[in-house]
């Protein structure tokens, strides 16, 4: 199956009843660009991917951060994180890891672990595009906005067609 670049769309950081939720989108036009790849997470991870995006970074190496810290230290380097599967409501992520003699090992992760150590390394994201096919869903904003755009396109081409006699 062809792997598909993916981008972070938003973060929701739950908390109590609300869940937390990455969201994921293909990068560019690679498989449509209003699909969207929802993964319910934890709160406490939902929190690691954020913190490794922004620029709030703790005193000390969080959990995602030793990580990191100690793949480069082993000369390794994280080369991408893939989400390959979907079984029911769990998804399995792979860590795809290139060792200072060239050799690749793969190791399999959460994708919540695996995404919050992607955006510390700067490594790539893909999903398995059997993955998209069965759990990504529209982007409904982008539906909307396309719903609005015919419905003015439509109301122009009525009025540009209106005559003086349709006034009688």
């Amino acid at each position: 199956m062809a792997l598909i670049r993916m981008d972070i769309k938003t973060i929701i950081v739950g908390g109590g009843p609300v869940a937390s939720l990455i969201v994921l989108q293909p990068r560019g036009a690679a498989y449509g660009s209003s699909t969207q790849l929802p993964i319910r997470i934890g709160p406490i991870e939902a929190t690691a991917i954020s913190m490794g995006i922004g620029s709030d970074r703790s005193e000390r190496p969080m959990t995602h951060d030793l990580l990191a810290a100690t793949i480069k230290a082993l000369d390794a380097k994280l080369v991408s994180v893939s989400i390959v599967d979907v079984r029911g409501t769990t998804f399995y992520a792979t860590l795809k890891l290139a060792t200072s003699t060239g050799s690749i090992v793969e190791v399999d992760a959460r994708p919540s672990d695996a995404i919050a150590l992607a955006v510390r390394t700067g490594a790539p994201v893909f999903a398995e595009e059997h993955v998209l096919d069965t759990a990504a869903m529209p982007d409904f904003d982008a539906i909307d906005e396309a719903e609005k755009t015919k419905s003015i396109e439509e109301f122009h081409s009525f009025v540009e067609n209106l005559s003086p006699e349709d006034f009688d």
